[in-house]
C-alpha cells in the first residue's frame, strides 16, 4: 500500500468515469465493498497474500483509466453502464489493502472494533475530502473560459493510467 495514494488514484478513475449525477452512489458502493473486507479481513476472518492483492490493486486502477478512454471514445461496456458494481467489486479488494496497511500497525487488544471503526473513519474522511476538492475544482474550471477536457480531465486521467501502469509494473516486477 502506497499510504493511499491508489486508494485515491482509484476514485479519482471513478470521478472520471461516472457522471456527476451517480458519483454519490458509485463512492457508496466502492466505500462498502472496502469496508467490508477491511472488517473481515482486520478482524482474522479471511487473508489473502498481501502481493498479488496489491498487483490486482494497481490493475484496478490501470483498468479504471482504459474504461475512461473507452468512455471517451464514444464507446460502451459494463463498467461504463454500471459503475457502482464495479466500485463494489473493486472496493472488495482495496479493503483488503487497507487490512494489510492496517495489519502493518496493529489493532489493539481488546479493541479491535473501535480501533477498525475509527481508521475507517478516517479513510473515509479522506474520501470525503478528496472527492469534493475534485468535485470543486471541477466546478471552478467550469467558471473559466477554458477547456476543461484538455486542462483538467485529460492530464487527470493520464496521471490515473501512468501511475497505474506504473503501480502494475512495480508490483509485478519487486
Amino acid at each position: 500500500m502506497l499510504f493511499g495514494w491508489d486508494h485515491l488514484l482509484f476514485v479519482l478513475g471513478l470521478l472520471l468515469l461516472t457522471p456527476v449525477r451517480r458519483i454519490l452512489w458509485v463512492i457508496t458502493a466502492f466505500t462498502a465493498g472496502h469496508s467490508l473486507t477491511l472488517a473481515i479481513t482486520a478482524l482474522g476472518l479471511f487473508r489473502l497474500p498481501s502481493g498479488p492483492v496489491e498487483l490486482l490493486i494497481a490493475l484496478s486502477i490501470f483498468f479504471l483509466a482504459v474504461e475512461v478512454v473507452r468512455k471517451q471514445a464514444g464507446k460502451t461496456s459494463f463498467t461504463i453502464r454500471q459503475p457502482w458494481v464495479v466500485a463494489m467489486a473493486f472496493g472488495l479488494l482495496h479493503g483488503l489493502g487497507f487490512a494489510g496497511a492496517l495489519s502493518e500497525i496493529g489493532l489493539p487488544k481488546g479493541q479491535e472494533i473501535w480501533a477498525l471503526l475509527l481508521f475507517n473513519l478516517g479513510v473515509e474522511a479522506g474520501q470525503i475530502l478528496f472527492v469534493a476538492a475534485v468535485l470543486a475544482g471541477y466546478w471552478l474550471f467550469s467558471r473559466l473560459s477554458v477547456d476543461r477536457q484538455n486542462w483538467l480531465v485529460r492530464p487527470a486521467l493520464y496521471l490515473v493510467g501512468s501511475l497505474g501502469a506504473y503501480y502494475t509494473m512495480t508490483r509485478i516486477f519487486v
